[in-house]
């Protein structure tokens, strides 16, 4: 409900094929590693954000190794993400690819390796010391009909970590292991290997995120000291691309009733910019320059409501205020401070918002007309509970939120009167602000994980973002990422219901 933050990694474009010391994609270099007796290479779509890489080489084990690299030069801690599907049959069952953090370019490189193999082997795999033998652990995942789909791989100082999942399931821990050669710079990126000299394979990589932790020095005001990327997600497949990226803080985007531009706040304002990227242009909010991360538009399309921190009565404090959706005056709706949007109803005259009153320290869940009047309070939390990020089901029958009364923040749900409040996750995380999708069969919201107080919702935490029917039944995980406050706060539904916005950060 307030900040910011951001990244670190720039998203170029062209296709890109073969050998090559140029820009393909994130990446800086493609190059074969060991001379393969087949030239390898890789290609970058930047409409689809996908890459396609091509290898051959006789395997990556014993004291050296032939495969394809596409890599940069990286220093530090960092953590590298990505997506993977093997292209067509395949010559051998042990073909492989993955991420790879290696001392050099050397065939015989101390190196570190998240591997997925063809026959659903999954394992970190590494050589210790230069022209050192291969080393596995014994403790290896083998999925023979359902690959993993999602491989991750960090570094923390010399100990590097392997995590992978199946679509749809939170990361598991693989294993980990210190490698006391690796220090300083390293190479990292991905890989693929044919494990057959004579034969060339081919694989997909997508969603591709290199994410920089956060230091012990984190200070949330610091200018640029985060980063941030405009997302956009397809939440039945999981595709991510990324449509804007800043070495600043920006948040909490909506999508346009049209389909075509997504509104976001950054600076105090708000801006629009189109859905596939392109130029920024800022909406006239009058007055309101201090626009805070909370902010969306009706259903019929035709206003916005904003959360603007208005100096004055009682030292001022964030304020709801409704404008049209194409720019103009801000007319108040709540006099008293803080108030804080979350949702309209569909009559497009009320919304609702939390707010704390009466000089209590919770916050509560009232609603109230767009010209104003008296609230009406929907929850009475109770000191040391939490209640956030409400929001109206298409069909008006329900308010949808966050609440900490089980203990843990949970998603909630009541009638639009405050009765018959109704738990709907149970589970070890803390779960935050649901969006329930246009045509109301979907609810994405965010989850925290179970060490973060239970009614906070900080910046830069590894956070998931989670799909669940809205009839009944499991959430799935539809994105990992670096995120919290700022990534997905407000309605970001887009109006086919196929598609939602969020913004993901990293360190510099």
């Amino acid at each position: 409900m307030k900040h910011l933050f951001i990244i670190i990694f720039f998203f170029l474009v062209q296709t890109t094929f073969g050998q090559s010391k140029g820009q393909i994609g994130i990446f800086n270099h493609s190059e074969d590693i060991g001379g393969p007796k087949n030239a390898g290479s890789s290609e970058y779509d930047s409409k689809g954000q996908e890459y396609t890489l091509t290898g051959s080489g006789y395997n990556i084990w014993f004291e050296r190794d032939e495969f394809h690299y596409l890599y940069n030069e990286i220093e530090g801690d960092f953590i590298i993400t990505a997506n993977f599907a093997f292209i067509g049959e395949g010559n051998n069952p042990h073909r492989k690819v993955g991420l790879m953090i290696r001392e050099s370019t050397d065939d015989n490189a101390a190196h570190i390796s998240a591997t997925l193999h063809d026959d659903g082997l999954t394992v970190l795999q590494w050589r210790e010391l230069k022209g050192a033998f291969m080393r596995d652990p014994e403790d290896e995942i083998f999925t023979p009909k359902h690959h993993y789909s999602i491989l991750q791989l960090e570094r923390v100082g010399n100990e590097f970590i392997m995590r992978a999942a199946h679509w749809g399931e939170p990361l598991q821990r693989v294993g980990s292991h210190r490698m006391d050669v690796m220090h300083g710079k390293v190479l990292a990126g991905l890989f693929i290997s044919s494990h057959d000299a004579e034969a060339i394979e081919q694989a997909k990589v997508w969603n591709v995120r290199i994410d920089r932790p956060v230091g012990g020095d984190y200070n949330p005001g610091r200018e640029g000291y985060l980063g941030c990327r405009l997302e956009t997600m397809n939440v039945f497949d999981g595709k991510r691309k990324v449509i804007y990226e800043k070495p600043d803080r920006f948040e909490a985007p909506n999508w346009m009733p049209d389909g075509k531009k997504l509104l976001f706040n950054m600076d105090g304002s708000l801006y629009k910019i189109p859905v596939d990227g392109g130029d920024l242009e800022k909406l006239n909010t009058g007055f309101a320059d201090r626009n805070n991360n909370d902010h969306g538009i009706s259903f019929n399309g035709k206003l916005l409501a904003i959360s603007h921190h208005r100096e004055g009565l009682n030292g001022g404090g964030s304020t709801v205020y409704v404008l049209p959706l194409e720019g103009g005056t801000p007319r108040m709706v709540t006099e008293e401070t803080p108030s804080y949007w979350h949702g309209w109803a569909p009559n497009n005259k009320e919304v609702v918002y939390v707010a704390q009153r009466d000089g209590k320290s919770v916050y509560n869940i009232y609603k109230n007309s767009i010209e104003g009047g008296k609230e009406v309070a929907l929850t009475d939390v109770q000191p040391g509970e939490h209640v956030d990020g409400c929001e109206y089901s298409p069909d008006g029958k329900y308010i949808y939120y966050n609440g900490s009364k089980s203990g843990t923040m949970q998603i909630w749900r009541m009638r639009p009167d405050g009765t018959g409040k109704e738990q709907l996750t149970f589970d070890e995380y803390n779960d935050w602000f649901p969006h329930i999708s246009p045509d109301g069969k979907w609810m994405v919201y965010i989850s925290f994980p179970h060490d973060i107080p239970v009614n906070g919702h900080p910046s830069y935490k590894r956070v998931t973002l989670k799909l669940m029917p809205v009839a009944g039944g499991p959430a799935r995980v539809i994105a990992y990422m670096y995120g919290g406050q700022g990534t997905i706060n407000v309605p970001s539904w887009s109006p086919d219901s196929k598609h939602i916005s969020f913004v993901s950060n990293s360190g510099r």
